[in-house]
C-alpha cells in the first residue's frame, strides 16, 4: 500500500447523502477479484446524468471527493474502495461514513475525513473554482483561503495509513518476532512445528 501524508487537488464537490455502495460500484461490476479497471464502472449510475461531475474536465484525475451524510452506506462490498482507488480518489470528506465503508476503505490506504455540516458546506463551496489540501500528519483540511478544519482519526489508522502498511505489511514487519516463535515452537512442541514446515 502507498504511504498516504497529504492529499492535495481539485475536489469533486459531490456533496449527496446516503451513497451507497451499489452507486459507487453497482453490483454488475462484481465480476472481478481484480482491482485494476473498476474505475470505469465506479459513479457509474451519475455518470448517466446531464452534466455530472465524474467526467467534468475540470475535476479530471481529482484525489479528493466531498460527499454528505452516511457516504458507503448499504452492502459491505470492497469493491467499492477499490473502484475509487481506481479512479483516482485517495481521500473522502463527508459528515459521517458507514462504518463498514470506511474500513474498507482505510484497509485499502483511502483516508475518510468527518467534518461538521458547515466545515463540509464550506468545502464544497471552494471545491468548485478551487483546490483542497489534506495533511493526515497535522489532521488538517485547509483551503487557498486560510480556511483551516481539523479532523480526528484513529492513531492505528493514521500510522497505517502515513506508513503504507496494510495487513500483510504490518505482518511482515513483526517477521523476525515470528520466525523467532517458530523456532520455539519447533524447540518444545516439535509435533506442532511438523505442520508447520508442511
Amino acid at each position: 500500500m502507498e504511504p498516504l501524508r497529504e492529499v492535495e487537488g481539485r475536489a469533486i464537490p459531490l456533496g449527496r447523502k446516503n451513497v451507497d455502495t451499489d452507486v459507487i460500484i453497482p453490483a454488475h461490476w462484481l465480476k472481478t477479484i481484480s482491482r485494476e479497471g473498476l474505475g470505469k464502472g465506479a459513479f457509474e449510475t451519475l455518470r448517466t446524468e446531464p452534466g455530472n461531475l465524474f467526467d467534468d474536465s475540470r475535476f479530471a484525475g481529482a484525489p479528493i471527493l466531498i460527499a454528505g451524510d452516511n457516504f458507503g452506506c448499504g452492502s459491505s462490498r470492497e469493491h467499492a474502495a477499490w473502484a475509487m482507488a481506481d479512479l483516482g480518489i485517495r481521500a473522502v470528506i463527508a459528515p459521517s461514513f458507514s462504518d463498514i465503508f470506511s474500513g474498507n476503505a482505510f484497509k485499502n490506504g483511502l483516508l475518510t475525513v468527518v467534518l461538521p455540516q458547515d466545515a463540509v458546506d464550506r468545502l464544497l463551496t471552494v471545491a468548485e473554482t478551487d483546490p483542497i489540501a489534506i495533511d493526515l500528519e497535522s489532521q488538517t483540511v485547509t483551503t487557498p483561503f486560510q480556511d483551516r478544519f481539523s479532523f480526528a482519526i484513529d492513531t492505528f489508522r493514521k500510522a497505517c495509513l502515513l506508513g503504507g502498511l496494510d495487513e500483510v505489511g504490518m505482518t511482515m514487519k513483526r517477521i523476525d518476532a515470528i520466525a523467532e516463535y517458530e523456532r520455539k515452537i519447533a524447540g518444545t512442541q516439535p509435533w506442532l512445528a511438523r505442520g508447520m514446515a508442511a
